[in-house]
């Protein structure tokens, strides 16, 4: 499929082959759902510990007789009843499961979070920019021209040092490297721009077996 190629001065542009096998897919909204929670387990480090019982450092003495005292019967004061005691079933820190997801299952679910973004009419290609743009106000003039708002940005490393400083401060929109492009962030965002090379970079990514 072809896709028209937006340019920055808003000449007249070319369009750009796209592989169907990303763009035009078939969308599976539970597959989908399921790498988005995968990655969110990935992101959110839980680093919360509590002490047990056993780890509590003290006296393992009774502190009452086990008959005749008239109350209820007490180990330590290690014990989670007690101030300064261990807690009971609390977090353990680092030590959890992190489902595994093959990685043709993420690549399959990132071609059809595109392909979705595609049939939403939410995807457009930039042409790659070459000269840096230095002004947010001439960036911003294109985005309010082709309704680019809540808008995600994949770049290739040379137009990302050509945009950067212009879109870096305008409200709602995120710019990534093509290597960083990710289910949670193409959702995120209503609208998705990729740059030409971003294009090629990823449908080669995504399609070869190997990465």
């Amino acid at each position: 499929m072809k896709f028209p190629v937006l340019k920055i001065d808003g000449t007249k542009s070319e369009t750009i082959e796209v592989s169907d096998k990303i763009f035009n897919l078939k969308v599976n909204h539970k597959l989908i759902k399921f790498v988005i929670d995968w990655q969110l387990n990935h992101s959110k480090p839980r680093t919360a510990k509590t002490k047990q019982r056993n780890q509590i450092k003290g006296s393992t003495v009774k502190i009452v007789a086990q008959k005749g005292s008239g109350g209820a019967r007490h180990a330590s004061k290690k014990a989670p009843l007690f101030v300064g005691g261990g807690v009971a079933h609390g977090p353990k820190g680092a030590v959890y499961k992190i489902k595994k997801i093959n990685k043709k299952v993420r690549k399959l679910a990132l071609a059809q979070t595109l392909s979705k973004k595609s049939s939403d009419k939410n995807l457009y290609i930039l042409a790659d920019v070459k000269t840096e743009i230095k002004k947010t106000k001439e960036f911003n003039k294109f985005l309010i021209k082709n309704n680019l708002v809540n808008v995600l940005i994949i770049s290739d490393s040379d137009s990302l040092k050509n945009i950067n400083r212009s879109a870096r401060n305008i409200k709602n929109l995120k710019l990534i490297k093509q290597e960083g492009t990710n289910i949670y962030d193409l959702f995120k965002f209503k609208n998705v721009l990729l740059t030409s090379s971003s294009v090629k970079k990823l449908q080669e990514r995504i399609l070869n077996e190997k990465n």
